[in-house]
């Protein structure tokens, strides 16, 4: 079941990008001592020395020298498109999430209870012989509702009511509003593509021609399994009306701009833009009854879109109706479903050879449903009160840092560096878990039932975001729950937020020494702190609001230098012939490279003036750097990383240890590089932001 995604921009840290909505803040900034410099007797090293590769000079590459080894070494799972840090601790949240759940399933629970429904909620998704005897028979309300469609006016009134739990060509949702970050609005996002993206409709490449085609067999395959009698030719009719939705649709890079997605737009100025479409109706059908406006993020595909739904057949839009709802809920169907999704979404796009262990898409879809219910069992048995002590001395010591950073700028003027000062000020930190849960109370769980539990809970969550449209934001809102592996920051609530899954090993070690610390979650903090100074997170002000804050002289310094990183990631060649589009990674290269720089200041500033320990034959300068290459281990299957490289704003891992290392000063202080080794950059070329 697709998650509901309205439109705001939330930055997260992980490889692949999870774009969730983004809740709350507070102010967790203590003003507590730097960590101790020095570790005391016993302390670990921290690095998976067996990992390193020794053939290979960190001077000429220091993602290689520190986990090269391990890449030899280390085949991807079967069932896993990637491996490496980020997915092995993800694994082990899974473990744990699975153990809390399966406890929950097996002993009796009363009835009504957030345990009951967690149980029956797993088990109904479980079993599989149940879900193969109901054939298509849950089905039959979607059925219903889909035949029902006589005109172009019940069509959109339909797609209204669909998205709440199905991906549509044009999605709403509700988050606080860019302009005013105090109270929430209402948004559209474009969607509605089966592949993801319009580059695989649009691109000629082998590759992207091969997903096509993979695609167009996947959805013959669903329709012909739902007794479509012209699976084909409905299936090839779909596949052209999203090849049109494609070509008008923004790319990655431009809906990375945060002034031009925000265009409120009042019912009467929709219909006047778009008279094809009964908007009031549309709106009333997604639970957003007359809205002061609603923000459409990209106006000129709304248009496009309005006018095919006017040009299209009707039928042409009912069979891409009924394939997005199929797609949706195709795990909770038979296994003739089933194993048509792992085909298409896992072999064809991801390159998988096996597919996923269905506890652990149980696991995934109990966390969408209500994860934050799993999420107090998991920190109490998990997450000691100590991790979130040490972690609020970290990121106090970081802000801290950026805060001295800010003020030795050479490109930023005296006036910018105000407001830049103010801002940071007003950081809100979150650490490990929320201190106000969410009340699954109203979420109707049935036993028997994962069709209708998977679309209720997305319904759920809609309308629980839907009906606060107008009101007042609620800032002690997690966007990510405490057993998910990643970190991000909000722009629209300036804060960062820490998980608890994320705190731990190689992460964050409570046992191994500061060096590697600062290097692993020290720099994940600095560069969750750094978006909200990367070229999108620059443009909201301390409060969250998108102002301009900038002197034109400053934003073009800043401009200037963020050009030169665009031209260094632009470069690298993750595979034959595809290279990274610097544009669309930009945030997160900043990230990358400002967090490092400013953690690595931090941990500088920790030690008070003393030389750190040399440990294990490492300086604490060396051990800094691999710590934060060590973060970044990973391999990737070609066919994932073709997907990451059209959608993801992240580099690849590989990029992102040596893209950023190359331009720090520390980095080649530590290792004494010198003009031919392969990691060499002139000082004066090295390109420093914060």
């Amino acid at each position: 079941m697709n998650p509901f995604r309205p439109a705001t921009l939330v930055v997260a840290l992980s490889l692949a990008f999870a774009s969730q909505v983004s809740i709350g803040a507070d102010s967790a900034a203590s003003a507590a001592a730097p960590v101790a410099a020095s570790p005391t007797p016993g302390t670990e090293l921290g690095l998976d020395k067996s990992g390193m590769d020794p053939a290979v000079r960190p001077q000429d590459d220091l993602f290689l020298a520190m986990n090269g080894t391990w890449v030899k070494k280390t085949d991807i799972p079967a069932d896993k498109p990637s491996w490496g840090t980020f997915y092995q601790l993800r694994e082990l949240s899974d473990t744990r999430v699975k153990d809390i759940i399966e406890e929950l399933a097996t002993q009796p629970q009363p009835a009504g209870t957030i345990n009951a429904k967690l149980g029956d909620f797993y088990k109904s998704y479980m079993d599989t012989a149940a879900i193969d005897a109901a054939g298509v028979k849950p089905l039959a309300p979607y059925h219903a509702q889909l035949a029902a469609v006589k005109n172009k006016k019940d069509l959109v009134l339909l797609m209204g009511k669909w998205v709440s739990f199905a991906d549509m060509p044009l999605n709403l949702g509700v988050s606080p509003d860019a302009k005013d970050p105090t109270i929430y609005s209402a948004g559209s996002f474009q969607g509605g593509l089966g592949l993801g993206d319009r580059d695989y409709y649009l691109k000629k490449d082998e590759r992207f021609a091969k997903a096509r085609a993979a695609y167009v067999t996947y959805l013959r395959t669903l329709l012909a399994l739902d007794g479509d009698k012209n699976a084909v030719i409905d299936a090839n009719a779909v596949m052209a009306l999203e090849m049109k939705m494609a070509k008008v649709q923004w790319s990655q890079e431009a809906n990375r701009d945060p002034v031009k997605t925000y265009n409120p737009l009042t019912l009467k100025e929709l219909s006047a833009k778009a008279p094809n479409i009964d908007w009031k109706a549309y709106l009333e059908a997604g639970d957003l009854p007359s809205p002061a406006f609603v923000s459409i993020s990209q106006p000129d595909y709304t248009w496009a879109l309005a006018k095919l739904v006017k040009d299209e057949p009707l039928d042409v839009w009912k069979a891409y109706m009924r394939v997005r709802m199929l797609d949706g809920v195709a795990r909770e169907l038979p296994a003739g479903f089933r194993d048509a999704a792992y085909q298409f979404h896992d072999v064809a796009i991801t390159g998988v050879t096996q597919d996923k262990p269905r506890w652990q898409r149980g696991v995934a879809t109990l966390n969408n449903a209500m994860g934050e219910a799993i999420g107090q069992v998991y920190v109490s048995k998990y997450f000691p009160p100590a991790y979130k002590a040490r972690m609020v001395e970290l990121v106090d010591n970081l802000l801290k840092t950026y805060s001295t950073s800010i003020d030795n700028l050479t490109w930023m003027s005296a006036t910018t560096k105000v407001e830049a000062h103010a801002k940071l000020a007003k950081y809100g930190v979150k650490i490990g878990y929320p201190d106000v849960w969410r009340d699954y109370g109203a979420l109707e769980v049935k036993a028997g039932d994962p069709v209708g539990n998977s679309v209720r809970a997305a319904e759920f969550e809609y309308h629980r975001q839907a009906v606060r449209n107008g009101k007042a934001v609620d800032r002690t809102e997690w966007g990510m729950t405490p057993q998910t592996v990643n970190a991000y920051y909000d722009p629209q609530k300036n804060e960062i937020v820490f998980p608890a899954a994320i705190l731990q090993p190689p992460f964050f070690d409570m046992k191994a020494d500061d060096a590697v610390n600062y290097g692993a979650i020290g720099a994940v903090i600095g560069h969750e702190i750094s978006h909200g100074f990367d070229d999108q997170g620059s443009q909201f002000d301390g409060d969250g609001k998108l102002r301009n804050w900038w002197t034109p002289e400053d934003r073009k310094a800043f401009e200037a230098i963020t050009s030169k990183l665009d031209a260094q990631y632009s470069a690298y060649e993750p595979l034959p012939n595809v290279h990274l589009n610097g544009k669309l990674t930009m945030g997160e290269n900043i990230a990358d490279l400002s967090g490092l720089q400013i953690s690595y200041k931090a941990w500088k500033m920790s030690l008070g003036g003393k030389p750190a320990p040399v440990i294990d034959g490492l300086t604490g300068e060396q051990r800094f750097y691999y710590g934060f290459s060590q973060v970044w281990r990973a391999k990737v299957r070609e066919a994932r990383t073709l997907q990451l490289v059209v959608i993801d704003p992240h580099s690849p891992a590989r990029f992102r240890a040596d893209g950023a290392a190359i331009n720090s000063d520390g980095f080649h202080d530590a290792f004494g590089t010198k003009p031919g080794d392969k990691m060499w950059k002139a000082p004066a070329d090295r390109l420093r932001l914060w």
